[in-house]
């Protein structure tokens, strides 16, 4: 019996597993392990914890060909030495050894031990690690990337108090712990980036920092999977404490898992009930971690302490792997675990949920609900936000330059102010309403347990394109809005399933393409205006799917699709306040990441908007016609790269620039540029139909030489493939790193010119 294998498919025999497991895998001897969360992964609480520093953010997935997020292939963890007895001696001079041999309590640290020391949380995934973690540092995590990939980790600075060291009666001074979360594993034999990443940091292989402890975190739902684990972690030899998991869920199944039992069955291994969501047993854990640090942790019987120096982790893991199993059955026969315990409520409910007609029935309303909270839900929080709080402060701006005196508000500081600085903060501002819905969806659709139902529900059709079925709900969510689509991204397990998805969103046509649409459809196409803008949306799925196939034989060559074999969280009820927590740590996260570089592009056009040109263009700040600006000059500039796609007039060029901020102001930049008063109350379809309409159709037919049509389904081709937003390439510069975002504009670029390009030069000899 070899270790690579994934451990629920030969648990040992005395146990049953609570949870449910499913597979579309037709070779389940090459099966691997792929799960959505039950508890969220980033729930929150306060408990004592200040952030500390991270790696920056902002790797090159897909332009280094030493990364591992893109390059890496099945078996490339193999190669992972363990790291000597020597070099962690060196790396951590003031920690004693957890366990000389089996069965012996470590030798004692220095007094020195706990100092800074470096604690990693690991576990399987869906153990609710992260939600512990998150609660021990309440909002002072931070998400960062893994040096060298797009791998997310969590940090953060613990400041432990010694409550408990003077409870026992020792002298213990305050001290500060360094907190890692990795990514769930099922075991120290990594099948995927995310895999090598967190062995890397409970190992110190591949130079990473030694850990001083390790938190493995275990489910009381499917003990008999977390010990064959914990089994690997602890013949590590550094001190471990076990955090067991999901305890009420185990009383509720009626096999609860008593902490003090299972302690003894380890041979002493501290063991704490903790539950991340509503942060009980935090302070326990701290005291656990703080003794661990001091005392280390003994070796149980039947486990044996790392082997010799240079050993693969391939090697090491396949060594000891009957010997595991055997330990485990022992352990779970001390606590007393062991039976069949019949069918669930969760088994009962999967039934029809993943039923192959009925699951895809509640999966596509599900997605339809989720599709129309991020549009209609957020469409008046949104109008709120640009008409009334602008209004607001617009009338406090006016008010604060009138007192000094009537011609204030007339210069060009007035001007940077409300056109310039308020612009910028009001679209931050709009965004907030989609992205807190979707947030609140995800954490839900989580906490739940319905997320991992979802992905085994579309795994088939997502299969294509190298990915699983947890792809299939950003993709539909961008077509919403791109911006919320991305932060579904964080619901994928492989990092490169993050940056592909991540890359395919921009091609979503998102609502706020759809105001140009009706505008040249009615232009144009009046009697078949609803025609067009519905083959647009077929054709951006086009898109997406051949983008997404070009990928993934170019970039992302090694994210073959892989058989899908899923551990299923058990149902269970939200907590409203550590939802609250997520939605909020989340959303702060995005407005403080994105806004920087949004206010600041818009703060550039504005600019470049404000500066004339022309002797009688007006003065800085208030040019009166945009085309006498230096926005017009480079608009004039850029207009004839577009000649070949038939809209070689820089009224169009104008536009598409405006439209690289946000899409919503594509049909205001056109109006402004042609000198045509746009009306609130007036829609797309009138607009399309009167003075602008007019306008378009004259400048269209001239630039394209009378084939203004088909110039027309050109330009709306650009709209739908090119960068849908500023918001979106900071969204993508925040989650996935600068070289990705800049990537994913180029590809946008490219592929909008190319299809304008041989869509006009082919239309027009039809229209």
């Amino acid at each position: 019996m070899t270790d690579d294998m994934h451990p629920m498919d030969h648990s040992p025999h005395s146990a049953q597993s609570s949870d449910s497991t499913r597979s579309n895998s037709s070779r389940p001897d090459s099966s691997r392990p792929d799960s959505s969360h039950s508890n969220s992964s980033h729930s929150n609480s306060s408990h004592g914890g200040h952030c500390g520093h991270g790696h920056h953010r902002g790797f090159a997935a897909l332009f280094d060909r030493h990364d591992s997020t893109v390059d890496f292939e099945e078996g490339d963890g193999d190669n992972l030495t363990l790291a000597s007895p020597a070099a962690q001696s060196s790396a951590h001079a003031h920690m004693g050894s957890a366990a000389e041999s089996d069965s012996k309590a470590a030798e004692p640290c220095c007094q020195c031990a706990g100092d800074g020391a470096r604690v990693v949380f690991i576990g399987n995934p869906n153990v609710g690690k992260s939600s512990l973690f998150n609660a021990m540092l309440g909002m002072h995590a931070k998400v960062m990337n893994a040096p060298g990939t797009t791998v997310l980790l969590e940090h953060g600075t613990y400041r432990y108090e010694g409550q408990g060291s003077q409870a026992a009666g020792q002298e213990t001074q305050p001290q500060e712990w360094d907190f890692t979360d990795t990514p769930g594993t099922y075991s120290l034999l990594p099948m995927s980036p995310d895999e090598e990443v967190a062995v890397e940091a409970v190992t110190g292989a591949n130079g990473r920092p030694q850990p001083d402890l390790i938190v493995a975190a275990l489910d009381a739902t499917n003990l008999s999977r977390s010990l064959y684990f914990l089994a690997q972690v602890l013949e590590l030899g550094k001190p471990t404490v076990v955090a067991l998991t999901m305890t009420d869920l185990a009383r509720k199944q009626k096999s609860p898992v008593d902490a003090a039992r299972l302690s003894k069955a380890l041979g002493g291994v501290p063991v704490v009930a903790v539950d991340g969501r509503v942060g009980s047993g935090c302070d326990a854990l701290a005291d656990a971690i703080a003794d661990g640090l001091v005392h280390g942790t003994p070796m149980p019987h039947g486990l044996a302490a790392q082997p010799t120096e240079g050993a693969t982790m391939k090697q090491w893991v396949r060594s000891r792997s009957d010997e595991r199993f055997e330990w485990a059955s022992q352990v779970l026969a001390r606590v007393g675990m062991g039976g069949n315990s019949g069918l669930t409520a969760s088994d009962r409910i999967d039934r029809v949920l993943l039923h192959p007609v009925w699951g895809i029935v509640v999966f596509l309303i599900v997605m339809f609900a989720v599709f129309q909270a991020t549009t209609t839900l957020a469409g008046p929080a949104q109008d709120w936000f640009d008409v009334t709080v602008r209004g607001w402060c617009e009338t406090g701006i006016d008010w604060v330059f009138g007192l000094f005196g009537p011609g204030a508000a007339d210069g060009w500081f007035h001007s940077l102010i409300v056109n310039g600085l308020l612009d910028g903060v009001i679209t931050v501002a709009t965004f907030i309403p989609p992205m807190g819905i979707m947030f609140i969806l995800l954490s839900l659709l989580e906490d739940c347990g319905y997320l991992a139902r979802a992905a085994f529900v579309m795994d088939r059709a997502m299969r294509a394109l190298g990915l699983d079925g947890r792809a299939f709900l950003p993709i539909v969510v961008g077509f919403g809005c791109n911006l919320p689509g991305l932060a579904a991204t964080r619901t994928l397990p492989d990092s490169r399933q993050r940056v592909l998805v991540g890359m395919l969103i921009p091609f979503a046509s998102c609502s706020a393409r759809l105001s140009v649409y009706l505008v040249l459809a009615y232009a144009f196409f009046e009697h078949y205006a609803g025609l067009v803008v519905f083959l647009m949306y077929v054709m951006s799925i086009i898109v997406i799917l051949l983008v997404g196939l070009v990928l993934k034989h170019t970039a992302f060559r090694s994210l073959a699709p892989e058989p899908f074999v899923m551990s299923l969280p058990p149902y269970q009820c939200p907590r409203a306040i550590a939802l609250l927590r997520t939605v909020w740590s989340r959303l702060w996260g995005f407005l403080t990441g994105a806004s920087s570089i949004i206010i600041s592009m818009i703060l550039v056009l504005w600019l470049l908007e404000g500066i004339p040109l022309a002797g009688a263009a007006g003065s800085f700040g208030n040019v009166e016609d945009v085309h006498d600006s230096a926005y017009g000059v480079v608009a004039d500039a850029v207009a004839p790269v577009f000649k070949p796609a038939g809209f070689g007039d820089w009224h169009a060029s104008a536009a598409l620039i405006t439209g690289f901020v946000a899409k919503e102001v594509v049909v205001g930049a056109m109006s402004q540029s042609y000198s045509i008063e746009q009306s609130d109350d007036e829609s797309e379809a009138q607009e399309g139909q009167g003075a602008l309409g007019v306008a378009l159709r004259e400048d269209f037919d001239k630039s394209s030489g009378g084939h203004g049509r088909a110039a027309a389904v050109a330009f709306l081709l650009f709209v739908l493939a090119y960068t849908p937003c500023l918001a979106t390439v900071a969204e993508l510069r925040r989650q996935f790193g600068g070289k990705v975002a800049i990537a994913t504009v180029g590809i946008g670029l490219v592929v909008a010119y190319a299809l304008a390009v041989m869509a006009f030069q082919t239309l027009k000899f039809v229209l």
